[in-house]
């Protein structure tokens, strides 16, 4: 949910902890959400915690949360991230469904990361809508919920008003996506070289890869990632990016899918996609210019590629994100993130 203007107060964000509720995914959602951005001269949300109890007891008893504000507190969110919880077997609070529940009946949105889409379904608000949460987890899931459309190969689903994301550091990429979507790419590169973290990884792409940690010699694709990103602009080919690396294209495309989850060339189109974006934030209000300093040719090119991989054309997305729209308010679109399925897809190419 897009704020209505730069004047209005921020979109607020409530995240709802419970007994035994992961440490992690509430330090990613206060890192994503709740910090001050003074290099970007604004903040981005009003961020809160609550809790059903004045003592909450944190997973495995790693410590206590005290001090934050009574489950009341859902009830003011414009986005509410549900509890998520190790322990997926015992049934969540009466008054947390219903507090999920009553945020989602009133037009909230909704955010479970990892085992959060256990109360998310539990609340009933998943059923025949799609989700995803963490691998280990996918056969209870179903088990229990077999009306729900889960997704496990995947690091996150965006449902439109309900987003889910798979375990532990899926998260952080699900809440810089929400951090594209309601402020646009350059605020959450911003938001990203904070964290020190990948500014953008697909939706699509898998939970887990082959070969996490490369063998010696190393063959990570990052040097290869950083060569490319500064020749976006070249009209540079997947058979290109394997002559730079010295293996043949079938060799890269299979480290592409190991260490990313990813093809070749849909990595390329993603980052060539959002750059074109940054710089229409920027202010570059020839098309033209934003398609070849990107490397996506022509302006046509770029209309048809933004329609299809974010659902605006570049002068809407001006309109949004640009330095004279940026936050001026207007729905919500469906798929505003390059490379991302939105509501309909979750392949990454």
């Amino acid at each position: 949910m897009a704020q209505e203007s730069s004047q209005a107060a921020p979109h607020r964000v409530v995240v709802v902890v419970d007994r035994n509720s992961n440490p992690f995914e509430l330090g990613c959602a206060t890192e994503v959400f709740g910090l001050r951005r003074p290099e970007i001269g604004r903040d981005l949300y009003d961020f809160r915690l609550c809790s059903p109890e004045p003592r909450t007891l944190m997973r495995d008893g790693f410590f206590t949360l005290t001090g934050v504000a009574g489950l009341e507190a859902a009830a003011t969110a414009d986005t509410l991230i549900v509890p998520n919880r190790p322990d997926v077997e015992v049934p969540r609070r009466p008054a947390v469904l219903d507090a999920v529940r009553a945020a989602h009946a009133r037009g909230a949105r909704l955010i479970g990361f990892c085992s959060g889409a256990f109360t998310l379904a539990e609340a009933g608000v998943l059923d025949g809508r799609r989700a995803t949460a963490h691998w280990q987890w996918a056969d209870a899931f179903r088990a229990r919920f077999p009306s729900v459309r889960l997704e496990t190969d995947v690091l996150f689903v965006d449902d439109g008003d309900i987003l889910t994301s798979a375990g532990s550091a899926a998260a952080l990429d699900l809440g810089l996506y929400v951090v594209r979507r309601d402020h646009g790419a350059e605020v959450a590169n911003s938001v990203s070289r904070r964290l020190v973290f990948a500014a953008h990884r697909d939706g699509g792409q898998r939970q887990f890869v082959e070969r996490p940690v490369p063998d010696i010699p190393d063959e990570s694709l990052a040097p290869l990632l950083a060569w490319a990103q500064e020749r976006l602009d070249a009209p540079l080919t997947v058979a290109d990016l394997a002559a730079h690396a010295a293996v043949s294209p079938a060799t890269l495309h299979r480290r592409f899918r190991a260490q990313l989850g990813t093809t070749p060339l849909a990595w390329l189109t993603g980052e060539r996609l959002a750059l074109a974006c940054r710089l229409i934030e920027l202010g570059e209000a020839r098309f033209e210019t934003v398609a070849r300093r990107s490397g996506l040719g022509s302006a046509a090119n770029l209309r048809a590629l933004m329609r299809r991989e974010i659902g605006l054309t570049p002068l809407s997305y001006r309109r949004r994100f640009g330095p004279d729209g940026a936050q001026a308010g207007g729905d919500r679109p469906a798929r505003p993130v390059p490379g991302d399925g939105g509501p309909v897809a979750t392949g990454a190419g």
